[in-house]
């Protein structure tokens, strides 16, 4: 049985979700994938949160896939394989589809499922000491089309498929280089720059954030694919905000402005 849990955090205006499970590298276990989602939905409803930030427990990793001592559980029977499926579909669309900007804080092993958790999540920063890896051609899956479609936004097709069929380890300045990561810090500096970072973002304007990730999401498969009527209703949203307001306001009298997400 796994030990796994999802412990959530609340610290000002960022929520922490961080995986639980030592014993396994921060794998995934059923109970967690049932968690995040119930998770999200709290940070979600919490005006306070502006950033939500994933990131494992311990400085060894960050989420090393999913339990693999859970799947001959997971594909007992058909109907067993036909209720994971629905429900790592639930909990990884949860987090790709969660309104409010999300990070990845990456230290130490990130493989299999902990890449499609990263790049599911808007921004990644990493330490130095992180190591990516997606090892499904070693076991014999076929990586998911949405996560295999979240990654190639990531990094490209070409590194995709190097990363999908080669299964090699990447360490944080090959995921730099590919795109696979934002920002890389010392892993000594990394509580620290990630904090910083984080508590620098969640100072800007929420429903802005939330307009430029929805319209990000809608034009990167082109603008003959995006949802143009959504796109144009969070612009408007924007410029119907207080916040806009303030921001103006802040602007012309030369101080910092102060958002409420209104």
């Amino acid at each position: 049985m796994s030990e796994g849990r999802i412990v959530a955090r609340k610290d000002g205006p960022v929520g922490w979700l961080i995986f639980d499970n030592p014993s396994k590298r921060n794998a995934i276990s059923i109970a967690m994938a049932h968690q995040l989602p119930e998770l999200l939905a709290d940070f979600d409803a919490d005006p306070a949160i502006k950033v939500v930030v994933i990131t494992g427990a311990g400085d060894k990793s960050f989420i090393s896939g999913a339990d693999i001592s859970e799947f001959d559980k997971k594909e007992a029977s058909p109907e067993a394989a036909r209720e994971n499926a629905a429900r790592s579909q639930k909990t990884f669309g949860d987090l790709r589809k969660f309104r409010k900007p999300t990070v990845a804080g990456v230290r130490g092993f990130c493989f299999g499922g902990g890449v499609a958790i990263a790049v599911a999540c808007d921004l990644r920063f990493a330490a130095d000491d992180a190591v990516f890896s997606i090892p499904s051609a070693r076991l014999g899956i076929g990586y998911r089309a949405d996560f295999t479609s979240w990654l190639v936004e990531a990094v490209g097709p070409a590194n995709a498929k190097e990363m999908l069929i080669t299964a090699q380890r990447y360490g944080a300045q090959d995921a730099l280089r590919m795109g696979l990561v934002h920002r890389v810090t010392p892993a000594a500096d990394f509580d620290a720059a990630l904090n910083a970072y984080c508590a620098a973002m969640a100072e800007n304007a929420p429903i802005a954030m939330q307009a430029s990730k929805a319209i990000t999401n809608e034009v990167a498969g082109g603008l003959a694919n995006a949802d143009m009527a959504l796109c144009q209703k969070w612009s408007d949203a924007c410029k119907a905000s207080e916040d806009y307001k303030e921001g103006r306001r802040a602007f012309k009298e030369k101080r910092k402005p102060v958002f409420r997400g209104l």
